[in-house]
């Protein structure tokens, strides 16, 4: 009996991807509607008081009214066009693997116009909030503003790394970008599976405990991917490490440091500080888990670059603890907030921000390369010398010539 072959993970995430990005886009185009026009059809709505409760979801209607009421007309174009870009993506990203590179252009035009007047829509809302009044709060606020700004950074220098002809940069960066904006689907499903783990929270309190692991889990995604989709053993001019053992070990110590002082602070508040440190530590342990694994699967295997990208991504993972903590100081000081709100918008930014340095880092690596390989190009390109000469032209042989040819042969011994 034949065994039935297995379906490649890849396979199933890109099927998975392109199933919940079909399926928000007319959440995300619609979401806006009761805003607009109270008792207005929105389907995100009903699929919410379906999954939840019809209570759960009136009161998130409700709630949103006065924050989104200060700039509903740029909000309701930054969802619509989220609603498109929610398509746009997996069109790119199918494009991209299927080779099609006029439709691929043509595609990726619109998708960066998209992107940025999607976001300047949600950045007059943001300029409009203020953090405190803005739904679920300063720290969600935070999160949101940083979301925002690394989507559209990530957006551009993908522009500026395809123009300058680094195709795998691109890809990095577009896929980063796209893991941004895959924060709003990835929210609505937390929407409708948190209160089942946590049930009697409101949703701005399942907004808290999302903003703890979602810029974590989406921008691991996108290192996911990035690997998936690059297959080379070594990069042209990248030898050695930027992260040797004792940057390693540094980074680790920081980390640690940063680690303990986020536990500490949250054990300290109670069943919601429990609840959040809950939502911080799984995800971020399974993602520093899965990054040591593969760096030293590719290093034991030789594959030099795939270690390298790992390395510095872990490098950068170790770190974020250590900046959600001191960011969290100048936000507590300069924005009024209080520790714990201070804490979980340090703690919410902190891999995403990290995550986006360590994507600078790798685009850095890649580009000294080949400005390394340009330099040393003329130094280390074979000399003259070097090139073996040309043999000189053999006459054909034919039955007549054999004879002749043999005999001058032999005189020549």
């Amino acid at each position: 009996m034949q065994r039935p072959r297995s379906i490649p993970w890849s396979r199933v995430a890109t099927i998975t991807l392109v199933v919940v990005c079909v399926g928000y886009a007319p959440i995300a185009m619609t979401g806006l509607w009761p805003y607009a026009h109270p008792g207005a059809p929105a389907l995100g709505e009903w699929v919410l008081a379906r999954a939840v409760s019809g209570r759960y979801a009136a009161d998130a209607v409700a709630t949103r009214v006065g924050p989104y009421g200060r700039a509903l007309l740029p909000m309701i174009i930054h969802s619509v066009l989220g609603g498109a870009l929610m398509l746009l993506g997996p069109v790119q990203f199918l494009t991209a693997v299927r080779r099609r590179t006029r439709l691929h252009r043509a595609t990726g035009v619109v998708f960066a116009v998209t992107v940025y007047v999607s976001m300047t829509g949600a950045a007059i809302y943001l300029v409009r909030t203020a953090p405190a009044d803005a739904f679920s709060g300063a720290a969600f606020w935070i999160d949101l503003t940083t979301i925002l700004i690394g989507t559209v950074m990530s957006v551009t220098f993908g522009i500026f790394a395809a123009v300058g002809g680094f195709p795998d940069l691109h890809q990095r960066w577009m896929l980063l970008c796209y893991g941004y904006l895959l924060t709003a689907p990835l929210l609505r499903l937390e929407w409708g599976a948190l209160p089942r783990l946590f049930p009697g929270l409101s949703m701005e309190e399942i907004n808290r405990v999302a903003i703890m692991h979602l810029g974590s889990v989406v921008v691991f995604g996108a290192l996911v991917a990035s690997r998936a989709m690059d297959r080379r053993r070594s990069v042209t001019g990248v030898r050695g490490t930027w992260v040797p053992t004792p940057v390693l070990v540094a980074a680790h110590l920081a980390g640690a440091a940063g680690m303990a002082w986020i536990v500490r602070s949250y054990l300290g508040w109670g069943a919601n500080g429990h609840r959040l440190l809950a939502a911080y530590l799984v995800p971020y342990c399974a993602a520093y888990a899965v990054m040591f694994a593969r760096q030293r699967t590719a290093g034991r295997g030789g594959r030099s670059w795939a270690r390298e990208e790992w390395r510095l991504h872990w490098a950068g993972l170790c770190l974020a603890p250590a900046f959600s903590v001191a960011a969290a100081l100048p936000l507590e000081r300069y924005l009024g907030l209080d520790s714990l709100t201070a804490l979980s918008a340090g703690v919410g930014i902190g891999c995403g921000v990290l995550a986006f340095a360590a994507t600078v880092v790798v685009s850095l690596r890649v580009m000294y390369g080949r400005e390394l390989v340009k330099r040393q190009g003329p130094a280390t390109a074979p000399s003259a010398h070097r090139i073996p000469a040309p043999a000189a032209p053999t006459a054909s042989v034919t039955p007549h010539t054999a004879p002749h040819a043999v005999r001058s042969a032999r005189e020549t011994i």
